[in-house]
C-alpha cells in the first residue's frame, strides 16, 4: 500500500518534554547554543501565545532612549524573567511556539505538512476517507496531528485521524511495530475507547477513531470545546471547579480498571492524563495507547523523572493517576509535586489517595501498585455495570517484544533520573561552596591555619636558639652567633569562587 512507503528519512528522535531553559547574555557571540534574539522576536512569540489567556511579563516597547546602557541592563532583567515565566509553565514550555523559539536549530521543520504527506499517501489506497478539516493545535504534542474525517458513503458520521511520528522510546523492530498498531482496532475493552483503523510505517503511525462532541475528560473540567486549541482550553481556565464526589469515584475507579488490565496483559501504556481519556455518557475511555508503541514521552515525564523511585510503566501510571485525581478533585492540576499539603477535598478518603501518590513520602519511598489503589475506600465500593467483556489477544512472539521494549523504556528513564539526581547534587554543592556563609567559614579556617603555622614556626625556632646557647655553655668550639630574625608566618590564602 502507498502509506507503507518510507518517506525519506533525516529526523532526530527528540524527547520533547525535556524542559528547555535560557539565559540572556549581553554578548552577541554566535557559537554553540547562542541565539540572537531582538526585542521583536519576543514581541512576536507574545502576541503567539495571547491565544494561551495568561498576562506575560514581557517588557513594554521603548522607542526613545533604548540605546541607554541602564535601560538595556533593565530590559535584559525583565526578557530573562519573561523566559522563566514561560519555561516553568509546564504546558507552554511543551508548546511548538516555544520550542521554535528556544530551539530553531532542533524545532525548525513544518510538522504538519510532514503529517499531510504522511495522510496523502495513506489515501492514495484508501479513497473511501475524505478529510473534512485539519483540528489544528487540538492536542499538546509537537509531532502528532489531528484530522476531522468522513466516510464518502457515510457523510454524517465524523472520525478523527491522528498522525504521530516516532519518539526516542520507540525500541520495537519495525515488524513488531507494525503488527502491534495493526492489533489496536481489535482491543476490546469497557473502559477504553475503540480505534476503527490503525495503520503504520518506519517511521509513523496513523489511528482513526469516532468523533465525540463531548470531548475528554479534561474538556469536561474545564468547559472546554474539544475543536479548540490544547493553550487556549487548558492554560488559563476561567472556571475552576472540581467534579462531583460520585463523579471522581467512578471515573477514578474506571481509569483504574483498564490501568490493571493493560499491566495485567503486559502491555505498557505510561500516558495517562485527563486529556486521554474520553467521555462517553458516564463512562471513561482510556485514549491513545500507541504512544508508547510509537515510542513518545509522557505528557508527565518532567515530574516523575525527578523522582528514582518512579521508575518502571507501572509506578509512572499511578503516580500519572494522582495527577489527573487532583486535577477532576481541584479543577487544576497541581501547582507543583510533590504536595507538600492538599486543599479541603470533597472526602478524606480522595486525600488519602493523593497522599499515596504525590506527597513528599510517596514520591521518596515509591508508589502504591493499582491493586491497591483499588482496595482503598475511595474506590472499593464503586458498582461498575457492563456486559462488555475485555478481549486483546496478543500473540505471544509479540508480548515478548513488548517486555523487551517496556524494559528498554525503563532504562532510559532510570538513567536520566541518574543524571538529574547527578546534576542535583553537583548545583547544591556549587551553591553551597559559593555561599556567603561558607565563605566566611573557609576565611575562618584559613586565619586559624595561618596562626597554627606561625605558632608552630616559632616553637621551632626557639628550640634551635635554646640548642645553640646549650652547645655554647657547654665549652663548643662553635663561635657564639646572633640569632637570626624570626621568619614570618607564612599566610594560607583561599579564593572563593564567584
Amino acid at each position: 500500500m502507498a502509506f507503507m512507503e518510507k518517506l525519506p528519512a533525516g529526523k532526530v528522535l527528540l524527547d520533547d518534554t525535556v524542559p528547555l531553559t535560557a539565559a540572556i547574555e549581553a554578548s552577541q557571540s554566535l557559537q554553540s547554543h547562542t541565539i540572537v534574539r531582538r526585542y521583536s522576536d519576543f514581541d512576536l512569540l507574545n502576541n503567539s501565545l495571547q491565544i494561551a489567556g495568561l498576562s506575560l511579563p514581557l517588557p513594554p516597547k521603548k522607542l526613545i532612549g533604548n540605546m541607554d546602557r541602564e535601560f538595556i541592563a533593565e530590559r535584559q532583567k525583565g526578557l530573562q524573567n519573561y523566559l522563566n515565566v514561560i519555561t516553568t509553565n509546564h504546558i507552554l514550555s511543551n508548546c511548538e511556539l516555544v520550542k521554535k523559539f528556544l530551539d530553531p536549530n532542533n524545532y525548525s521543520a513544518n510538522y504538519t505538512e510532514i503529517a499531510l504527506q504522511h495522510v496523502s499517501m495513506f489515501f492514495r489506497s484508501e479513497p473511501k476517507w475524505e478529510v473534512v478539516e485539519p483540528l489544528k493545535d487540538i492536542g499538546w504534542r509537537i509531532r502528532k496531528k489531528y484530522f476531522l474525517m468522513k466516510i464518502k458513503n457515510q457523510p454524517k458520521e465524523r472520525l478523527v485521524l491522528s498522525w504521530a511520528d516516532l519518539g526516542p522510546d520507540k525500541y520495537l523492530s519495525d515488524k513488531d511495530f507494525q503488527c502491534l498498531i495493526k492489533l489496536l482496532p481489535s482491543c476490546l475493552h469497557p473502559y477504553i475507547y475503540r480505534v476503527t483503523f490503525a495503520t503504520a510505517n518506519e517511521s509513523s503511525a496513523l489511528l482513526i477513531r469516532m468523533f465525540n462532541e463531548k470531548g475528554t475528560l479534561k474538556d469536561l473540567i474545564y468547559k472546554a470545546k474539544p475543536k479548540d486549541p490544547f493553550l487556549k482550553k487548558y492554560c488559563n481556565p476561567k472556571k475552576v471547579q472540581g467534579l462531583e464526589l460520585q463523579q471522581i469515584k467512578t471515573y477514578g475507579r474506571q481509569v483504574l480498571e483498564v490501568l490493571k488490565f493493560l499491566h495485567d496483559k503486559g502491555f505498557p501504556y505510561g500516558h495517562l492524563h485527563a486529556s486521554n481519556v474520553m467521555l462517553d455518557g458516564d463512562t471513561c475511555r482510556l485514549l491513545d495507547l500507541e504512544n508508547s508503541l510509537l515510542g513518545l514521552p509522557s505528557f508527565y515525564r518532567s515530574y516523575f523523572s525527578q523522582f528514582r523511585k518512579i521508575n518502571t510503566l507501572e509506578s509512572v501510571d499511578v503516580h500519572c493517576f494522582g495527577h489527573l485525581l487532583y486535577e477532576m478533585t481541584y479543577g487544576r492540576p497541581p501547582d507543583s509535586v510533590p504536595v507538600d499539603s492538599f486543599p479541603p477535598a470533597p472526602s478524606m478518603a480522595v486525600v488519602a489517595v493523593l497522599e499515596s501518590t504525590l506527597s513528599c513520602e510517596a514520591c521518596k519511598n515509591g508508589m502504591p501498585t493499582v491493586s491497591r489503589l483499588l482496595q482503598m475506600p475511595l474506590f472499593s465500593d464503586v458498582l461498575l455495570t457492563t456486559s462488555e467483556k475485555p478481549q486483546f489477544k496478543i500473540p505471544t512472539k509479540l508480548k515478548e517484544a513488548l517486555r523487551i521494549a517496556k524494559e528498554c523504556i525503563e532504562k532510559r528513564l532510570i538513567e536520566e533520573q541518574k543524571q538529574i539526581h547527578q546534576h542535583r547534587r553537583l548545583t547544591r554543592a556549587q551553591s553551597h561552596h559559593g555561599s556567603e556563609e561558607e565563605r566566611k567559614r573557609r576565611k575562618i579556617l584559613a586565619r586559624k591555619k595561618s596562626k597554627r603555622s606561625a605558632v608552630e614556626n616559632n616553637e621551632e625556632h626557639s628550640a634551635k636558639y635554646s640548642n645553640s646557647n646549650n652547645s655554647a655553655g657547654s665549652g663548643a668550639s662553635s663561635p657564639l652567633t646572633s640569632p637570626s630574625s624570626p621568619t614570618p608566618p607564612s599566610t594560607a590564602v583561599e579564593h572563593a569562587p564567584f
